[in-house]
């Protein structure tokens, strides 16, 4: 039997991010694990072979994602523990903003103003972007605004793509990826409030992309917050694919939301026609 699991006290869930083996033994090292009192979810990635068994179990499918786990689907299954903190008040209002983002125009690529740079953030960039994010996000999933754990994550397995002006950030998101099975979420997207007209999230994503191609890594997703249409709507821009949503998933902003899952094959793309990074 293998269970990796991690239990995410910031957010009051039980995160189960792999596991293989007897689905019975599997599920009463689930229950005991999410026995604690501050526990008010639990969530499952899982292979498809082993989704009619969760969810004869009371798991709820909440998303999935094409080509997790090296090119088989991943799905994404939950537990609630708290009744509050299954109900959604804000459902009804997402399902609105998702009609009006797949009913917007696709724009196309615009070339980036020439006073702009855009590139890979390195670990010497890790005060700077946490400065930048402590002041986009009153809360945030994990302590990014932490410079250290920045650098740790640059130093792992995640490349923070930045966009600068004179020398200031503007503009940033990751790709946090996983190396075992291929597959990267897109995520830490952020504008400075006086930018986000600009459109400049299309091109730091394309940027990203681009890494990830290098890297052989061709599952793509993303999960944004289902309240903004901003965000939805440079997914679906993008052509990523709207997969379900995470109810009540996690804090951010100013209390816990309700989170959209998008997805997108890369290998379906020609690397060279991918957006370069920009240099300066």
């Amino acid at each position: 039997m293998y269970l990796n699991a991690y239990e995410d006290h910031y957010n009051k869930r039980l995160k189960i991010e792999d596991f293989r083996g007897n689905v019975d033994h599997i599920l009463q090292c689930i229950e005991e694990c999410s026995n604690q009192l501050y526990l008010e979810k639990v969530i499952i990635k899982s292979r498809k072979d082993y989704v009619p068994a969760l969810m004869e179990r009371g798991f709820l499918l909440e998303a999935s994602v094409p080509g997790y786990f090296l090119g088989g689907e991943g799905y994404f299954l939950c537990k609630y523990k708290h009744v509050n903190r299954y109900n959604s008040d804000k459902w009804c209002e997402e399902d609105s903003i998702l009609e009006s983002v797949w009913k917007k125009r696709k724009q196309k690529e615009v070339a980036l103003d020439p006073n702009l740079t855009m590139r890979v953030a390195e670990a010497k960039d890790a005060k700077a972007l946490s400065i930048f994010y402590k002041n986009v996000f009153a809360i945030y999933p994990v302590p990014i605004e932490d410079p250290n754990y920045i650098k740790e994550q640059i130093d792992g397995n995640t490349i923070f793509m930045l966009l600068e002006e004179k020398g200031e950030i503007i503009a940033a998101a990751s790709a946090d990826m996983n190396t075992t099975y291929k597959n990267a979420e897109i995520t830490d997207c952020a504008t400075s409030p006086s930018k986000r007209k600009g459109g400049y999230m299309n091109s730091l994503i394309r940027g990203l992309e681009a890494e990830l191609v290098k890297r052989q890594i061709y599952c793509s997703y993303s999960i944004a917050r289902a309240l903004s249409f901003g965000m939805n709507a440079v997914l679906h821009n993008l052509d990523y694919t709207y997969k379900g949503r995470l109810k009540n998933n996690c804090y951010i902003f100013d209390k816990i939301e309700d989170m959209n899952v998008w997805s997108k094959d890369l290998s379906l793309m020609d690397a060279q026609k991918l957006a370069p990074v920009a240099e300066k």
